[in-house]
């Protein structure tokens, strides 16, 4: 008899990060010390932090922990159960209500993890003989909630809108259009003004991962909606609480009648444990936060700007950003390397993102930026970068 191939030889095979390791580039999984702010102790040196997506500093904000810190003492530490039988707590329905008012939605459904809610979410909505048109940029949350779905996908190019005008006229089927915000490596925006003309030509719906949006854009942070005055347009609108509301989470908002058909047919939210009382306690203190001090937008948006006009002046490649995220682009994988930990080693974090996040030849340092960034930082890092940059070949 055939001996049977290993279904572990593909592990056993598997050297790209053995070969990162020997070089001494090995970016990924570093331990961070304390709590996370602007400022950070990593592997036994201070960096200033720009790569974490706590984007209006709340992680470590007092009144968020004191609020989680209650919760436990209420509530334990968690709930044990999916929301559809045992995990649901008045604190769940509590910040629901309140996230719908925030954000002039009918009605809104949490989710365990942002990346779990585009799973059900895609995946409840999206069957037989409809139509899933989805940019080629998008998360990788949602293009595994396309897998999930029994709908036929089809991707336009990136925010280009006569892609999208064609397959929309090709493909006849019942449609939703899915595009992120923010997107969440290159930092630009969807075209939304664009897509809702396009979707009201054809009849299509509209769907928008706010992950980097909620709590970032627009002028009370409702999103990137909010920021092009297209609110009452976006029939879904999904978000995370792991950047600007400081815990992990996310959740769904819309039409009344669509979220109830979501909370009882997404497999994410009927076999997943509920959020825990602790981080449903810190996404209400921490939006509490965000409707008394919009200040912090303002700050968060400053800091990135300086940011990105000093890269942008000194010849770095910064892409089409207009949020929160200044990407470096550099294009090959071991340079992106050599430079971030060129950068770490002079006291500055950033996240080396490359193939398979984006093209092979697209490698980049993805920044990112918090309110409680100061000028000082953002000054002392442009001139480390500054330093590595032409220390490496990168700028002239």
């Amino acid at each position: 008899m055939q001996r049977r191939p290993d279904i572990f030889q593909k592990c056993f095979d598997y050297t790209r990060v053995e070969d990162v390791k020997k070089q001494g580039l090995y970016p990924y999984f570093k331990p961070l010390s304390g709590q996370v702010g602007p400022v950070m102790e990593i592997d036994g040196h201070s960096v200033i932090m720009l790569g974490s997506n706590n984007y209006l500093g709340l992680t470590n904000n007092p009144v968020v922990m004191a609020r989680a810190a209650e919760a436990i003492r209420r509530y334990g530490t968690g709930c044990t159960g999916s929301r559809f039988l045992n995990g649901t707590l008045d604190l769940h329905l509590e910040l629901e209500d309140k996230l719908a008012r925030f954000l002039g939605a009918e009605r809104v459904l949490t989710f365990s993890t942002g990346f779990q809610t585009n799973l059900g979410v895609i995946g409840a909505l999206g069957q037989k003989d409809e139509v899933l048109l989805v940019d080629r940029s998008v998360h990788a949350s949602i293009i595994d909630g396309t897998r999930m779905s029994y709908a036929r996908v089809v991707k336009y190019r990136h925010n280009d809108m006569e892609s999208l005008d064609h397959l929309l006229d090709r493909e006849a089927g019942p449609s939703l259009i899915i595009t992120d915000g923010v997107f969440s490596m290159e930092g630009d925006l969807a075209n939304l003004p664009g897509i809702v003309k396009l979707a009201r030509k054809h009849g299509a719906r509209v769907m928008v991962d706010d992950a980097h949006g909620v709590g970032v854009m627009g002028a009370h942070g409702r999103g990137t909606p909010e920021h092009f005055g297209v609110e009452g347009s976006i029939d879904i609108q999904v978000g995370t609480f792991s950047k600007s509301f400081a815990c992990i989470g996310g959740f769904v908002a819309g039409d009344a009648r669509v979220i109830d058909y979501i909370q009882h047919e997404a497999r994410t939210e009927i076999f997943s444990a509920s959020l825990p009382p602790a981080a449903v306690a810190t996404v209400m203190a921490a939006l509490e936060i965000l409707e008394d001090q919009p200040d912090l937008l303002v700050r968060m948006h400053r800091a990135a700007e300086r940011s990105r006009a000093g890269l942008r002046n000194m010849g770095f490649d910064v892409g089409n950003s207009e949020a929160p995220i200044v990407p470096i682009i550099i294009g090959d994988t071991i340079t992106t390397f050599k430079v971030w930990l060129a950068l770490d080693q002079e006291g500055v974090f950033t996240n080396p993102v490359v193939s398979p996040a984006v093209p092979p030849d697209s490698a980049m340092l993805r920044t990112s930026y918090m309110a409680t960034h100061t000028d000082e930082m953002i000054d002392r890092a442009l001139e480390i970068f500054e330093k590595v940059g032409r220390r490496l070949g990168l700028i002239s």
